[in-house]
């Protein structure tokens, strides 16, 4: 068994952690900020959404609502192993951190797996300016 390469990217934003998580947790908000993911998003059957990505468009399941922050999803393409993306919101004195684990895909070199990278931290840096002008 094997473990694929991972970095943990974080923002902390200056918004109460219940707030916070009431706009993260509602799927059609991501295309809202979340550029690497979509930038658009509608319900399929049962917890499936389809999300129109950067590679098309793509089934994605999210973590139900819960107490704990935990704002999981996985991107399902249909020729492919599902790709999990753990991402979890931590309160932080008045405010909270988002933290997203990016594990660096078995296809992917490290070039693609820095653009990633950069491209999750512009996505956390937007939903920071969102969350904290709203």
């Amino acid at each position: 068994m094997s473990t694929l390469p991972s970095r943990t990217l974080s923002v902390r934003i200056q918004r109460r952690w219940g707030e916070a998580y009431d706009f993260l947790a509602v799927p059609q908000n991501f295309p809202r900020w979340a550029s690497g993911l979509c930038h658009s998003i509608e319900p399929l059957e049962g917890d499936l959404w389809l999300a129109q990505t950067p590679q098309g468009p793509l089934r994605v399941r999210f973590s139900p609502r819960n107490a704990f922050g935990v704002l999981d999803h996985a991107v399902l393409p249909d020729d492919s192993p599902a790709i999990h993306i753990p991402l979890r919101l931590i309160a932080n004195g008045d405010g909270c951190e988002l933290q997203l684990t990016l594990f660096r895909q078995p296809q992917m070199d490290d070039s693609a797996f820095e653009r990633d990278a950069q491209w999750v931290e512009k996505d956390l840096q937007a939903i920071k300016a969102l969350l904290e002008s709203i």
